[in-house]
């Protein structure tokens, strides 16, 4: 039967002191693990952050890299362009210097033709002047005096050289022709004219040249001369020769 009396284990109640100790017990034990626990999650963020700031350096200098090359290639371009520049105004210059030269040759050589013309043509009109022969014509007679031939020839071309039109050129045709038949010797027995345009006297022509009684051209640069002076053109001294009978 029951006697009355609490039954169960019976728990040893524990004094003050004891549950204190305890407690302590437990605090520090709860620290040391908070700061094991913060110092390892300390180390692993110097990991990453080691690992984070690696890989800035390391993209850093992939930047300062690439940058170098890039001013490299641009400094290279330029010296190139520089030098193909230097290499195109060298060129040109040669060519410059180059079309002078033929130039300056191309002068020198017209100015040698001309001297050896003119040593020609005196040497010719010396040696017809002492033979009495006809001095030959130096110049070139023009395609648009062709059609004709000897003095009248001559006459044409030295008209043209004269600063008159070739159509002026049938009026001197007729009054050469009336005066002396473009006849470089003719004389007229009564009054002594001489030579193609009949000068009076014909020493008149040595004006333009000494070989006036040998040389058809000097002849008619004389002639020429005088027309333009008087009746200003061929035509103008024609119709004063048709009027009057002479010009």
């Amino acid at each position: 039967m029951p006697s009355g009396r609490p039954t169960g284990k019976v728990v040893p109640a524990r004094s003050p002191d004891e549950g204190t100790l305890v407690d302590r017990l437990w605090n520090r034990i709860g620290i040391r693990v908070a700061s094991v626990g913060l110092l390892a999650g300390g180390l692993v963020g110097g990991v990453y952050l080691g690992q984070g700031q690696g890989a800035q350096a390391r993209e850093g200098d992939g930047g300062f890299v690439a940058q170098s090359d890039a001013d490299e290639m641009r400094l290279l371009k330029e010296r190139q362009g520089q030098h193909a520049a230097a290499r195109a105004y060298q060129r040109e210059a040669e060519q410059e210097a180059a079309a002078e030269a033929a130039s300056e040759a191309k002068v020198a050589a017209g100015k040698a033709r001309k001297l050896e013309k003119k040593a020609i043509e005196k040497k010719a009109a010396a040696k017809a002047k002492a033979s009495g022969a006809t001095v030959p014509y130096p110049g070139e007679i023009p395609t648009s005096c062709n059609k004709y031939s000897g003095n009248r020839a001559i006459g044409c071309a030295l008209m043209l050289d004269a600063g008159f039109a070739i159509s002026q050129f049938p009026c001197l045709d007729k009054l050469f022709t009336k005066e002396s038949g473009w006849n470089h010797r003719a004389v007229n027995a009564s009054s002594g004219a001489y030579g193609i345009p009949q000068a009076y006297p014909g020493s008149k022509m040595s004006s333009v040249g000494a070989d006036w009684r040998t040389s058809p051209a000097t002849q008619i640069k004389w002639g020429l001369g005088y027309i333009k002076g008087r009746y200003s053109t061929p035509c103008g001294a024609w119709t004063h020769s048709e009027n009057t009978g002479s010009y």
